[in-house]
């Protein structure tokens, strides 16, 4: 049956039914886009006059009682961050179309979302971003980034400008660990509130204290050298063979499953050692294969932190040791103290680093004082990335040492986040059974005997029975915790008393249907500290790092120090987390998800409902995760335990998996099956000199060999706008960047994949390095001043950089915060005013003074659109570019579309209004073009005549302790 279009294309001339057409599909296209956009939001004029505050915004260790005074004004605070909300309607649709991508029969099945399809349709829209962007930078603030997603933005200023935009204080105090340290941290004293007229739109303001999530491991201590791993005491250990044996990982490898065409992102708050990573896998043996490192934008230059090395270093190494052929990176965070793993994470998420993440970090839900990831994690379950969290260390009291709560707070019921959210799948802990001492002898049926002279790295002859992990009586004495709190050393789980029981948690024996509350962990995996324990390598020798007394290196023989023969061992649900992020891999390779899972959780609970639960599933049903107070540090009163029991408890969760088993029942990927790519970004130069340009060669290869992938990569620099490039014939693009801010960059790379090829990420970073005396000053001179231009047309600006005291150097100059009437002035640095910023060398004293070109455009159209910015090159100097696409005008392509129709009435009842019916009809195509293309609202005024002070700012590029330049000149439109 044809439809109306169709027939209205049959009664026009060949010609006019091509229009038609073209149209119809433009429309096709455009309008359902046009209705996802999110409408603005914001109404009213951004003012500091009136504001509204934002709760909770207060850090609960923030106690007066710790209170050592204001923190001073001038430090400098980067990477700090406000996070929107979702409407009503937006968390309804996007609930739906959660559901939708999971169920089979729905046409969305794993059609996956990038990160700017989310923030097209659930993030706040491109006018009220430009909007709080504007407000941020009238705070003096700086803009770093907007996130892809359009969740959030990203900026830099001083404490000052904190205090005064927020309305707040942000003091040091000195707060007393669990451990006895002192620890000298930072945070608001005061609720913080936001202008009113944003107040609905904003979720939470980010990174204005330096309380980093804490790692969830713990170390074992005061080892007893032994000639041989396989043996008694201290001196079985779990390496990565051993693993393969107990979760039936090895008859995966025997079927050729490793993990391959899968990527997996750690995310941390350190800098590694490559060769650690390298020595054990060597000491494993297992092939060497370096991991990524991708450094997150704006957080500062990467740096070493003790006890956060010792995180990455075996997040990195036991999921690379169970996804042998996937593709392993460390997200990082640098040296600024308020940012940290969780915003590794987030990073993560936005720009698709991988289709799995592992995190090994949390905090209690208690301390999260309105913390929340819950927009980043539902966005990563859109774009079908699937997030593994450790449930934590500290059993059912997972408060216990977070020395701001009461004793009470400490010892009460709680859970860890982020693996209690709904959007997570929470790692939980087991260890090796006490029922029988067999079980841990060697020799026994369990235990290759000791051959008396050499380590026997894989010595597990079959699977070990398990139960609950629980060591606290043993490891407050012989362990140290990953934050340096004494440990209870348990596995986490319990419910949740933040997010509400997620439909998929049902169907299984051990369900408390009364308990309305999120339960975790979603499954368990053995994370005891000394039974066995786990292997790794780390160069963290600090207090609080991986080394013990006496240790002089890691795995510089085999898995032994060479000089004192101990090995690095700890336990924890840090090594269960990527344990099992490495088996999500192995499942997605068996069962062709080459474009990733989202969420596996609904998945994971439908298959433990059903018949296989015994064979794909090891159901724990011995131990707790109770706190008995034995040691001190809990009261023991004995309702803080959780037990196991038949199918789920909260002590294991489902319990321990049969990798090869689960994966042989886990459903195959129905819908396209895509054909795995890498994709590498290589810089020419690793370390470009400031101001010059580099380039970088993005390659797109298929995993399976074959016809290269062809098509588009997104490429962004620092977690800014992605740019769309198209690959040449042989899978390359070459792109190239000028960096003009001393420090590292990250470039990334997303190729997005085809109805062949699955999408995939590449990342390269790179540092610049600026030029500086450390010495002297400069300073800013203009011509003309004044500077006078007609309106409608544009004039050049010079500025002229001049050294002192011997100053030399590179010197970045932008514009400051323009007066409201110069909205819409366009132009920008350079020539033709394509740069936000201009840089300017000094080399010597002798040497002519260096000079910038700041193009100021009174042409509003000149930057009014997307189309012209990339037309001219230049931008609205009053705040950062747009980073998003117009808005369509449903009416006007409603009355394109009535124009059409009425074209074919015409044309079909009479020969002689043929020709009206053409005009017609290419004046409706007209207006179906304008209003999918335009933004629907008339064309922007020129800034009005008058004489303005256009501020200037400048600094050094390099060395903070250069006096920057603050100045202005006198502008005239006439």
């Amino acid at each position: 049956m044809k439809t109306g279009i169709q027939r209205l294309q049959h009664s026009l001339s060949p010609t006019l039914a091509l229009s038609v057409a073209f149209a119809t599909a433009l429309l096709a296209v455009a309008i359902p886009q046009a209705s996802a956009a999110p409408a603005a939001r914001i109404t009213a004029e951004i003012s500091s006059s009136q504001m509204t505050p934002l709760k909770p915004s207060q850090r609960a260790a923030a106690l007066a009682k710790f209170d050592t005074g204001k923190l001073a004004e001038d430090t400098k605070l980067q990477g700090i961050s406000i996070h929107f909300n979702r409407t009503a309607a937006q968390e309804a649709a996007l609930q739906s179309l959660m559901a939708a991508q999971q169920n089979p029969a729905s046409p969305s099945y794993h059609k996956w979302l990038t990160p700017e399809q989310f923030g097209a349709q659930f993030g706040l829209s491109d006018a009220d971003i430009a909007k709080v962007e504007t407000w941020l930078e009238q705070q003096g603030f700086s803009i770093d980034a907007v996130a892809r997603g359009k969740t959030m933005i990203r900026f830099s200023g001083t404490v000052r400008q904190v205090n005064a935009a927020f309305a707040t204080e942000l003091h040091s105090y000195s707060i007393k660990t669990a451990a006895g340290a002192v620890e000298t941290h930072f945070a608001p004293a005061t609720t913080l509130s936001v202008p009113s007229a944003i107040a609905g739109v904003v979720e939470s303001v980010h990174n204005l204290d330096d309380f980093r999530p804490k790692p969830h491991f713990v170390l074992k201590s005061r080892l007893t050298p032994k000639p041989k791993f396989s043996g008694d005491d201290d001196s079985i250990y779990f390496a990565p063979g051993d693993i393969a044996t107990q979760y039936d990982i090895q008859k995966a490898y025997n079927a050729g499953d490793n993990g391959a065409g899968q990527s997996i992102a750690v995310v941390g708050q350190s800098e590694i050692t490559v060769t650690d990573i390298e020595n054990f896998q060597s000491a494993s043996g297992l092939p060497v294969k370096d991991p990524t490192l991708v450094l997150v934008p704006n957080t500062g230059s990467a740096a070493f932190s003790t006890g956060d090395e010792t995180e990455s270093d075996l997040d990195l190494e036991w999921s690379g040791a169970i996804a042998r052929g996937a593709t392993i990176s460390l997200v990082y965070t640098g040296q600024s103290s308020n940012l940290g793993a969780f915003d590794a994470l987030e990073y993560a998420i936005d720009n698709q680093i991988a289709n799995i993440i592992s995190s090994s970090y949390g905090t209690c839900e208690a301390e999260l004082d309105g913390y929340s990831l819950e927009t980043e994690f539902a966005k990563a379950a859109l774009l079908g990335e699937t997030i593994v969290a450790a449930a934590g260390d500290d059993g059912s009291t997972d408060c216990f040492g977070d020395t701001d709560l009461s004793t009470s707070a400490q010892e009460a019921l709680a859970v860890d986040y982020p693996g209690s959210s709904p959007n997570v799948t929470s790692v939980g802990g087991t260890e090796i059974a006490q029922s029988n001492s067999a079980y841990e002898t060697q020799g026994s049926a369990y235990w290759e005997a000791s051959n008396g002279s050499s380590d026997i790295v894989t010595s597990l002859l079959q699977p070990v029975p398990e139960q609950a992990w629980n060591e606290d009586s043993t490891c407050t004495e012989y362990a140290n915790a990953g934050d340096g709190g004494s440990p209870i050393c348990a596995g986490g789980g319990g419910a949740s008393t933040l997010f509400a029981k997620p439909s998929w948690q049902t169907g299984v024996a051990g369900l408390d249907s009364s308990i309305t509350m999120r339960e975790v962990p979603d499954i368990a995996l053995d994370a005891a500290v000394f039974n066995p324990g786990y292997l790794f390598c780390s160069s963290d020798s600090g207090t609080g790092g991986a080394w013990q007394q006496g240790q002089q290196s890691s795995c510089t023989s085999g898995f032994r120090d060479s000089a004192s023969l101990y090995v690095t061992a700890a336990g924890g649900t840090s090594f269960a987390a990527p344990i099992f992020a490495g088996m999500v891999a192995i499942i997605n390779q068996r069962q062709n998800y080459t474009t990733g899972q989202g969420l596996v959780n609904p998945t994971l609970y439908k298959l433990a409902a059903g018949s296989s639960y015994g064979t794909a599933f090891n159901d724990i049903q011995t131990g707790n995760n109770n706190c008995s107070g034995a040691s001190g540090y809990c009261s023991g009163s004995g309702n803080s335990d959780y037990s196991t029991g038949q199918g789920y408890d909260q002590a294991t969760g489902l319990g321990t998996i049969n990798l090869a088993s689960l994966a042989s029942i886990w459903p195959a990927n129905s819908g396209a099956t895509l054909i795995a790519t890498t994709t590498t970004v290589t810089a020419a130069s690793s370390a470009p000199t400031i101001n010059t340009s580099d380039s970088f060669t993005i390659s797109v290869t298929s995993d399976s060999g074959g016809a290269t992938p062809t098509g588009t990569v997104n490429v962004s620099v620092d977690g800014g706008t992605a740019v769309a490039e198209t690959l040449t014939a042989n899978g390359t693009y070459v792109f190239t960047n000028t960096f003009t801010k001393a420090g590292t960059h990250t470039v990334v790379a997303q190729y997005t994949g085809d109805t062949t090829y699955a999408a995939s990420t590449g990342t390269a970073t790179v540092t610049v390095a600026g030029t500086t005396s450390g010495t002297g000053s400069f300073a800013l001179s203009f011509n003309p001043n004044p500077i006078t231009v007609s309106r409608g047309s544009s004039g050049t600006e010079t500025v002229t950089v001049t050294p002192a005291g011997g100053y030399t150097g590179t010197v970045i100059v932008q514009v400051g915060t323009l007066p409201s009437a110069l909205n819409n002035l366009c132009g920008g640095f350079g020539a033709n005013g394509a740069s936000s910023q201009g840089t300017a060398t000094v080399t010597g004293p002798n040497a002519p003074y260096p000079t910038v070109l700041i193009d100021l455009d009174t042409n509003a159209s000149d930057c009014a659109t997307a189309e012209a910015v990339a037309r001219t090159g230049k931008h609205r100097l009053s705040s950062r570019p747009s980073t998003g696409s117009q808005q369509s005008n449903g009416k006007s392509a409603a009355i394109g579309l009535a124009g059409l129709l009425l074209a074919g009435l015409l044309g079909r009842r009479s020969k002689k209004l043929r020709s009206l019916a053409a005009v017609i009809a290419l004046v409706a195509i007209g207006m179906a073009v304008s209003a999918c293309g335009g933004n629907g609202t008339s064309a922007p005024s020129d800034p009005p005549k008058g004489t303005y002070t256009i501020p200037i700012t400048a600094q050094d590029s390099t060395n903070t302790a250069i006096p920057s330049v603050t100045t202005s000149f006198t502008f005239t439109i006439d």
